[in-house]
């Protein structure tokens, strides 16, 4: 199992990767650029190259995170294009530095338009930013939060989307488990029912990425607060391993998101190794 952690990129995209692999990681996951801006970045070039020869030789898997305002769905035409040239910068980096792609959150709906509208926007959006983008890098679209029946909450709006778009090939998914398990989507007890549609659909075909959070919450209540995998969270550690043990996910990148201040990365993914890996 490759386990790993988000991580910062306060010593460059080469200090993320040899932080990972102090930590025995074997994955990692880093904001490209300021995490609260859209503003295009000129990266330094060398040290993302360095970052890809660093992972290549160790055996290190990493993905980007887009910034916090990124939105799939932008309410006005300004935010759209500044999404449209952020996420492009993103997928620039993520390319240089040897990453599977940037993480995106589904789009949300937007409040003069339909529901409908909203999902329309959304693979517009996304026709926009991958007509013109020719890397590997992909869009990895990352279910949302909520309440049941919340946009951006199953696996079958995903496929779809994803379907819909004019470039299926560069788009994967990201699936939270927080997320999931908050959404109820998955409520620890029904893996192997989103296990059996996810195949259906052919979900896990392009999973690339697993962000692996404990709730603060029950299932179903809609509030996305991350808890540690071994701490007072309400998903369980027999519920988790029955996702870690899951034979179409070992070649997949757990990515842990959880407080630091409850457990250090290092320790947690210490005890995932134990317990988990291979």
């Amino acid at each position: 199992m490759k386990f790993g952690c988000h991580l910062s990129i306060r010593d460059g995209y080469l200090g993320a990767a040899k932080r990972a692999y102090a930590m025995n990681a074997g994955a990692f996951q880093y904001f490209p650029k300021n995490p609260r801006s859209l503003s295009v970045k000129d990266y330094p070039k060398e040290d993302a190259a360095l970052c890809n020869n660093f992972c290549k030789k160790n055996g290190l898997l990493s993905v980007s995170h887009s910034p916090y305002p990124t939105s799939l769905t932008p309410n006005n035409d300004n935010k759209r294009e500044q999404v449209t040239d952020s996420l492009l910068n993103d997928l620039e980096i993520s390319e240089a530095c040897g990453s599977i792609g940037v993480v995106v959150h589904f789009g949300k709906p937007v409040p003069h338009l339909t529901l409908l509208e909203s999902y329309q926007l959304m693979i517009e959006v996304l026709n926009d930013i991958l007509s013109r983008w020719d890397g590997t890098a992909k869009i990895l679209l990352e279910n949302n939060a909520g309440l049941p029946g919340t946009m951006g909450t199953t696996i079958e709006e995903h496929v779809q989307v994803r379907k819909l778009c004019e470039y299926p090939e560069k788009i994967g998914f990201c699936f939270d488990t927080c997320h999931a398990f908050s959404s109820g989507l998955w409520d620890g007890e029904n893996w192997d029912d989103v296990l059996e549609k996810g195949q259906e659909l052919g979900y896990f075909d392009e999973l690339q990425v697993i962000h692996f959070n404990n709730s603060k919450y029950a299932t179903r209540e809609g509030k996305d607060r991350h808890a540690s995998i071994f701490g007072t969270g309400f998903i369980k550690e027999n519920q988790f391993a029955q996702i870690v043990k899951t034979p179409q996910l070992a070649d997949i990148p757990f990515i842990l998101e959880t407080p630091k201040e409850e457990m250090s990365h290092e320790k947690e993914i210490e005890l995932l190794q134990d317990k988990w890996g291979d």
